[in-house]
């Protein structure tokens, strides 16, 4: 690791203190204009999801989706939609596969929907925790200046074993060490780089969470077109267990 990546997993409460836990619950809200794009408003707009914590059974589920008794099952090979009792109503193996040729445009079934919303909450709670395993590769890059604050950059390098946006991703600390920008290519997406901002950090369990995170699409010259709100996450509530 380097020296930036134990300090901030520090800043966000600590590897000890993370690897305590199993999974966090997570009740929260979301909106923007992506939803809308794939056909899907109104499924995510609020929701429940469990993560998984360790980044060697990476898994996440979402409930209700599309119907008060169902619920999604992600994991990086297989996304599955299930009801209360655990019968799989709808099932993909090798999701990332049926993306293939997609663009901004192209309309979601509900298990696109369910992978995407998988893999991307999964690595927003578990980020920077997860850089701590060997398999993360991590490289601090020159800091920025945006907004009249100083951030210090990470590259971080997937494993291959990781669904995620993209294998490289660059994420952006304050002088705190807490996260507050996280660019990345959405390559299911097919639309080109983003910026995801995040604020307005609680404390639960001890971790610290953003509670508040926004997305824009990345200009032709590296800046966020702050008028296009792709995706919007409000969260009200994390459990840590």
């Amino acid at each position: 690791m380097t020296d930036l990546t134990t300090t901030v997993i520090d800043a966000h409460g600590g590897l000890d203190r993370y690897r305590a836990y199993r999974t966090a619950t997570v009740a929260f809200r979301t909106g923007g204009g992506l939803w809308g794009l794939k056909g899907k408003s109104g499924i995510l707009d609020s929701a429940t999801v469990r993560v998984g914590l360790d980044p060697r059974e990476q898994f996440a589920s979402h409930s209700p989706f599309t119907a008060p008794d169902l619920r999604t099952s992600f994991t990086a090979q297989r996304v599955a939609v299930e009801n209360d009792r655990g019968e799989v109503q709808a099932e993909r193996l090798d999701p990332r596969a049926s993306f293939a040729g997609h663009t901004l445009e192209s309309q979601w079934d509900d298990l696109h929907l369910a992978y995407f919303a998988g893999y991307a909450m999964w690595t927003y709670l578990t980020s920077p925790f997860t850089f701590a395993s060997p398999e993360f590769k991590t490289e601090e890059l020159a800091p920025v200046t945006e907004g009249g604050a100083t951030l210090r950059r990470l590259k971080v390098t997937f494993p291959d074993s990781i669904a995620t946006h993209s294998k490289e991703q660059v994420f952006y600390f304050d002088e705190a060490g807490l996260l507050r920008r996280h660019d990345y290519t959405a390559e299911v997406l097919n639309a080109g780089p983003a910026a995801h901002y995040s604020f307005d950090y609680k404390e639960f369990g001890g971790i610290m969470v953003p509670t508040k995170r926004r997305v824009y699409p990345l200009g032709e010259d590296g800046a966020p077109i702050r008028d296009i709100e792709l995706v919007t996450i409000d969260i009200d509530d994390v459990v840590f267990a």
